[in-house]
């Protein structure tokens, strides 16, 4: 049975669309506030999701982001880098393929990350349609 839960632990794949909306559902679950996913394949070289949350301060942030940890360990799923501090108000972790952004409310609205993606997904679909928004 051991070699059963090893297996089962370090060998579950997830799609990186299973993997965002894994760490939404664990953000929205530690209670973070505007937890937010960004589809940005085929528009950021960063990675192909982006997931934002809100934390309410700096111990909340922490929490927030062992939560999401705690949830996609139990998939076999390590994230490959944490950056950042609570106390900073922004906190990223890096699952290669999503990215988990983590900030304070003030943190949020002064680095507007969203309003960036926004404007990137407008310039596509203006570039898919030959240039009509």
């Amino acid at each position: 049975m051991c070699n059963k839960q090893f297996f089962m632990i370090y060998y579950t794949i997830m799609t990186p669309r299973q993997q965002a909306m894994a760490l939404s559902k664990a953000l929205k679950q530690a209670k973070g506030a505007a937890v937010k996913t960004y589809d940005v394949r085929g528009q950021s070289p960063l990675a192909d999701y982006f997931v934002v949350a809100t934390g309410a301060a700096a111990p909340h942030i922490k929490a927030l982001v062992a939560s999401a940890q705690a949830a996609m360990k139990t998939q076999g799923v390590m994230s490959y880098r944490v950056s950042g501090e609570p106390d900073t108000g922004w906190m990223v972790i890096d699952y290669v393929d999503v990215v988990v952004h983590v900030f304070s409310e003030e943190a949020r609205v002064y680095y507007a990350l969203e309003k960036i993606w926004l404007s990137l997904q407008e310039k596509s679909k203006a570039a898919r349609s030959g240039g009509r928004a």
